[in-house]
C-alpha cells in the first residue's frame, strides 16, 4: 500500500491546508515510509504473544489508609481568611 500526491492533496484539502509542491512531495514520501515500516511490523509472526495496552506493567503505587491524628482545629484556622462557626469561610460560588 502507497500514498500517492493526490491523497496527501485530498487530506490537505479536508484539513484546510494549503501545500506547496515541495511538501506535497515531501508528506507523500514520509507517509509512505510510515506506511512501509507498518506493513514490516505487520509481517511478523505475533502467534502466542499477549496483547498489552501498555509498554511497561503498570500498578497503582497508593499509600495503605492509615488513622492519623489531624491538625487541632485551631491551627488550622489561624490560617484562614475567614472563619465562621469553626470552619473556613469561603465567598459563595453559587447565586
Amino acid at each position: 500500500m502507497s500514498i500517492t500526491a493526490k491523497e496527501v492533496e485530498h487530506v490537505a484539502k479536508l484539513a484546510r491546508l494549503e501545500l506547496t509542491e515541495e511538501e506535497k512531495a515531501m508528506y507523500t514520501e514520509q507517509l509512505n515510509a510510515i506506511l512501509k515500516y507498518a506493513e514490516k511490523i505487520g509481517s511478523l509472526d505475533t502467534d502466542g504473544v499477549e496483547p498489552t495496552y501498555h509498554a511497561v506493567e503498570l500498578a497503582n503505587v497508593l499509600r495503605e489508609d492509615e488513622v492519623r491524628p489531624s491538625l487541632p482545629i485551631e491551627s488550622v484556622l489561624l490560617n484562614a481568611p475567614e472563619e465562621e462557626d469553626g470552619q473556613i469561610k469561603v465567598p459563595a460560588v453559587l447565586e
